[in-house]
Parts: structure tokens; C-alpha cells; sequence
């Protein structure tokens, strides 16, 4: 059976996750995924206990002496950063408690240099995922229908974690906090100011701060966010790839490696669920680009390499561990084959080690050097939960309870769990992220919850939750994901009175629309693109077909600028001249040429020495003074 004609994989998973299997690994029983929940609970409250009761309120705890430090501003970061694992984990006591000190005593009017991304995520997030859920009413601890299909009612029990004395405080702070961050973006480029950008750093902000605009009505945090991604992308070489760092005065790459992982993981990731979450379909369209381009150019089968990203030149033959949330990526896409097959080699790593080293060099496949930590990172545990997620096989259950066993033999530590400075060695260091309670333990205790068969607000919830990069949870409720369609390119949803219905097309249309369907629409096309026609209810009154407007191509393709040693591209303003009905076409991609690497790219991009070492923490440099309201 074609592809078109399956369920999409996407909407499976996240609005009808109702067909849970009792296959569970021959070693993992339902009562042990069960034991195996509860200990990673116990793990989840040997750290936070630790750092409440030594490090509180500075940002983060130091696990083996015990004590507290300020790592990004002093905003007691790992509370804000576990108030939805609270909520995930039932703790309505903790929770609540948190939310109203956090309301009381947090304050932004004080001179702090942050980075931009790393406040956006972890706190920026941390804040909007917790007024979400302490302001719900449809998670109040009562049973409702779950699901309704051939005359079977099926009620869940939620345990509702709103706190009815709750009026908006964190909603009020997360929008001061993003008011003070908005001068970062008065760039040339629109992409966020700092001393060294990377993509992930520039192209990682639109869940939170699109949340926050449709929260506030005000949409000012989803333009200069959006316009900054949009800024990234009309600067893809030829064959649709970006770098890893670009200088957001002038536009230029300062490295043209591109990847999947440092630096640039999560711009891939937020392109897609920006889609789910907002169904704004101009980032539907760049991440099908992209995830195309990626597929042909850095994939390495099972592993994926960086190339630079005008001539496709192979730089490095490295596995970093920020690529691991690759194949729970590919889930949400529904590219499964890919994603199994790549989470096993990464998973063999783990295995090998332990843990995931920050790299792993592919040509010797030994540790590389300079890279032996593993900083508790959740990427890995991530995937794993996806791909059970969406297949219930057992070996991803075997992968977590591995995991698990070497997190709890040689990362916990006295008072809470350590970064493992040399995994071959397995080194303890005295520091914990916080975002090992924000995303390593949650997915974790999801993973094993699912098996158990789940209890929680992401798996029996009113609707579903999109996870940010940082593991928070945003719920795509009907308010946060309406369509406000453009009627601006073939496939867009226009009002009748706006359609002019044709018994003919253009020549310049009829070779456009043919190309475009005929040869753009590869397997994986197909998948991405069938996640559009799940959206039709949510704009009713609508049809779909040619809009008055630009093609796909020239709404955004307009702003392409061509490196130095690349010519332009020349491209057309002209509104399509006739309008025809297309109503089994989702969304169609412009035949941009990707069938051979560009011959003409720079001369200092050739393979770099095994030596050489990726910048790994980029994106903690770029900086704002949250205090200015002027330009940073």
C-alpha cells in the first residue's frame, strides 16, 4: 500500500495514542516497567531534593559538594526548569508550592548578561509550560472521554494539577522576560544577536515565544522569532543546507559545516514542530527542504556526518551526542525505517561506553579526543521513548532499563547525579544541568510509564502536548493552533470568495504545478506532506487550491541571498495569472535542483584534520542584557 493512503504516522501518535500494546521486552514485564517507573521517580527526587535543600535558589547544584551555583542568571533555573516534571509526576503539592514562590520572588530588573537561547528554553519554556498547566481547566482531576469508536466509551483519570488561587504570574513574568530580550533581534538580519550565533542558537526560539504571543495576543514574539528563522533559511546554500555560525550583522557564515548536531540540531527540530503546534505551514514547507537536503547530503547510513555546506565535501566523520534526538525527530515526521536503524548505532555507543561521549570519531570509531563527557545529556533517552512510542518494541524498553542502570551505577552521586567526565573512565564531575530533571528523567519516566500502561497528562490528556527542545510541555489546544492562513501559495487554504475557479492554466502555472507534483514529491515528501490534510477540519469553510498570491518557491525563496561565489538567483514576482481548484494537493514543493553538490564553493572548505574540535557549548555565547530595553 502507497504511503498516501496510510494513516499519518504523526496524528497516531499524538491524537489517537490509544492502541497500547502489552508486548513488552522478555525481560521488562508490565510489573517491572512498573518497578522501573518508580525507581526513575526515586531518581527524579534524589536531585531535585538536592538541589532544593543545598542549592536553592541559585541556578544549579553541585552534586558532589553539595552546593549551589549561578550558571545563567541567578533565576533558581533548576526549579523552573522541573515544574512540568512535577506536574508530570502527579505532585500537585510540590508543584503548586513552586509556582507561587517562583510568582512571588522572581525578578527580571536586575543587570544579568545571559545567553538568549539558553534563557529562552529553559526559562522562557519552563515559565509558559507551567502557567499552561496550572491555569487548565480541562486537566482538573476528573474523568472525560478519551476516545469514542465503534460504541466503546473509554474514560481517563487525570490527575489536574490546577492551582485555583493562580492568577497569571508566570505568564505576567515569561512576558516581561521576553519583552527584555526582544533588542537582541534589531539585527540586520533579524537573527538574535551574540558574540558568536549559532543556527540552533538563532532558529530555536519559536515555540516559546510563538506561545507566548497567541497567550498575550500580542504578535511581536512569533514575528522577530519567525522573521530570524526565515533570515537562516534565505541564507541555505544552493543545495539547501546551513552552516553552524553565521555573523548576524553581515549574513555571512562564519562556518560552513553543516550537520545535524552541534549547532544546528534543534533548527531542524523546531522547523517541524512549529508546523504541529501552530499549523503555520511556511515552516511545513522549509522543513521539508531541509529534511530532504539532510537525508541526501549528510546521512551516512545509519550515521550522519557534517559537510560543508556549498560543495557537500565531507569535513567531519563524527557522531556528537546532540544528533541523538535525530531519530525521535523522524518519528514525529513519520520516517520510522531511518530512525530505528540510526538509534540502534547510536545506541551501540552508549553501550560500548556506558554512555554517549560529546563524540565519537566515525573513521576510528574511537572516542574522540577532547570529547569523553557526557553531561547527562537527555537526546538519546528522547528517541528511545519516541520509537517506542510509535512501535512498542521491545528493544527499546531493553535500551532504556540499560540506560537507566548506568545512570543510577555511575552518575548518581551524593547529593544529586554527575556529569561523567571521561565515560571511558567514568569520571564523576561535580555538576548537574538542569536540564537532567527537565528532560533525562522525564523521558525516562515516560518511557517506563508507557509500558506500565500510562497515567499521566501527556499520554490521557484532552489533547496533545508538544515537547520543546528543553523537554517542556506546550499543549496544542484549538486556541494555540488555529490557522491564520495567508491565502498566498498552491495548496493554502482560501475562502470560496476569494477563489477564482479557471477552466484553464498558464503556461507558467501548468509547468510549475506538473513539476512540482509530478517530480518534488519523493516517499518522504509524502509522509511530511500527509500531516497537512489532518489540518482541514481546523479551517473550516476553507478550499484548498491556486490563492492569489506567490508560489511556494517565491513566498520563500524571495530573500535567498547567494554566497560570494554562488550567482544569485533571479526570482519572479508575478502573482500566478489564473486560479484553479486543487483539492488533493497538501502542500506542494518547489523543484529546487539538489542533484549534484555546487561546484563553486570556497577553497578553505576542504576535510579538516582528525584533531580538529567542534565548539560544543556555542550557543551559551549568545548574550543580551535582559535588564535594557534598548538596542543590545
Amino acid at each position: 500500500m502507497g504511503s498516501a493512503n496510510k494513516t499519518p504516522l504523526l496524528i497516531l501518535l499524538l491524537f489517537s495514542d490509544l492502541f497500547i500494546c502489552q508486548i513488552l521486552s522478555e525481560g521488562v514485564t508490565k510489573e517491572e516497567a512498573k518497578h522501573l517507573r518508580d525507581e526513575v521517580r526515586k531518581m527524579f527526587y534524589h536531585a531535585f531534593g538536592g538541589y532544593m535543600k543545598h542549592a536553592f535558589p541559585h541556578d544549579e547544584l553541585k552534586p558532589l559538594s553539595c552546593e549551589g551555583e549561578d550558571t545563567l542568571g541567578g533565576y533558581a533555573l533548576t526549579l523552573i526548569d522541573s515544574l512540568d516534571t512535577l506536574a508530570l509526576l502527579g505532585d500537585r503539592e510540590s508543584f503548586s508550592a513552586s509556582v507561587e514562590w517562583i510568582g512571588k520572588n522572581l525578578r527580571f530588573d536586575i543587570n544579568k548578561t545571559v545567553s538568549v537561547f539558553e534563557t529562552t528554553i529553559r526559562i522562557l519554556g519552563g515559565l509558559l509550560s507551567a502557567h499552561l498547566i496550572a491555569s487548565d481547566y480541562n486537566t482538573m482531576e476528573k474523568p472525560f472521554l478519551l476516545y469514542a469508536s465503534y460504541h466503546i466509551l473509554i474514560l481517563s483519570q487525570v490527575a489536574g494539577m490546577r492551582i485555583p488561587s493562580y492568577e497569571d504570574e508566570l505568564l505576567h513574568l515569561a512576558e516581561d522576560l521576553a519583552r527584555r530580550m526582544l533588542p537582541a533581534f534589531d539585527t540586520p538580519t533579524g537573527i538574535p544577536f551574540g558574540s558568536i550565533t549559532s543556527t540552533a542558537g538563532g532558529g530555536t526560539l519559536t515555540l516559546e515565544f510563538g506561545m507566548l504571543s497567541r497567550l498575550t495576543n500580542d504578535p511581536i514574539f512569533e514575528e522577530v522569532t519567525k522573521n530570524a528563522v526565515l533570515g537562516l533559511w534565505a541564507r541555505r546554500s544552493r543545495i539547501n543546507l546551513v552552516g553552524a555560525h553565521i555573523d548576524v550583522f553581515s549574513g555571512e557564515w562564519t562556518q560552513k559545516d553543516a550537520g545535524i548536531g552541534t549547532s544546528i540540531d534543534s533548527f531542524y527540530e523546531y522547523l517541524l514542530k512549529a508546523y504541529i503546534l501552530f499549523g503555520d505551514e511556511e515552516y511545513l514547507f522549509i522543513f521539508q527542504e531541509a529534511y530532504r537536503a539532510a537525508m541526501l547530503y549528510l546521512h551516512n547510513d545509519p550515521w550522519y556526518v557534517e559537510v560543508n555546506m556549498n560543495s557537500a565535501t565531507l569535513v567531519w566523520p563524527l557522531f556528537n551526542s546532540l544528533q541523538a534526538f535525530w531519530p525521535g525527530l523522524q518519528v514525529l515526521a513519520g520516517d520510522i525505517e531511518p530512525a530505528i536503524k540510526t538509534h540502534a548505532a547510536f545506541f551501540s555507543v552508549w553501550k560500548r561506553y556506558g554512555f554517549t561521549p560529546e563524540g565519537f570519531n566515525l573513521a576510528t570509531f574511537k572516542v574522540q579526543q577532547g570529547q569523553k563527557s557526557y553531561p547527562l545529556r537527555p537526546e538519546l533517552i528522547e528517541s528511545t521513548y519516541w520509537l517506542y512510542k510509535a512501535t512498542r518494541n521491545p528493544r527499546f524498553l531493553d535500551a532504556g532499563r540499560d540506560m537507566l542502570a548506568s545512570l543510577q551505577y555511575a552518575a548518581r552521586c551524593t547529593c544529586g547525579y554527575c556529569h561523567i567526565s571521561d565515560v571511558e573512565f567514568h569520571q564523576q564531575e561535580d555538576h548537574m544541568e538542569s536540564f537532567f530533571l527537565a528532560e533525562t528523567v522525564k523521558y525516562l519516566w515516560l518511557l517506563f510509564d508507557l509500558a506500565a500502561g500510562p497515567d499521566n497528562l501527556v499520554e490521557n490528556g484532552p489533547y496533545p502536548y508538544i515537547f520543546s527542545t528543553e523537554g517542556h510541555l506546550l499543549p496544542a489546544t484549538p486556541q494555540v493552533s488555529l490557522v491564520s492562513e495567508h491565502c498566498s501559495y498552491l495548496g493554502a487554504y482560501c475562502r470560496s470568495s476569494n477563489l477564482r475557479q479557471e477552466t484553464f492554466f498558464s503556461e507558467a502555472a501548468r509547468d510549475s504545478a506538473a513539476t512540482n507534483i509530478s517530480e518534488s514529491l519523493t516517499n518522504t515528501d509524502a509522509k511530511i506532506l500527509s500531516l497537512s490534510d489532518s489540518r482541514k477540519s481546523r479551517s473550516s469553510g476553507l478550499i484548498k487550491g491556486y490563492c492569489p498570491g506567490l508560489t511556494p518557491a517565491q513566498r520563500y525563496g524571495i530573500s535567498y541571498v547567494a554566497s560570494d561565489d554562488s550567482p544569485g538567483e533571479e526570482l519572479s514576482s508575478t502573482e500566478p495569472d489564473t486560479v484553479v481548484q486543487n483539492a488533493s494537493t497538501a502542500l506542494v514543493v518547489s523543484n529546487q535542483s539538489s542533484d549534484s553538490p555546487a561546484s563553486d564553493a570556497d577553497d578553505d572548505h576542504k576535510p579538516r584534520e582528525d584533531q580538529r574540535a567542534p565548539q560544543l557549548d556555542d550557543e551559551t555565547s549568545q548574550i543580551v542584557n535582559v535588564t535594557s530595553k534598548e538596542e543590545v
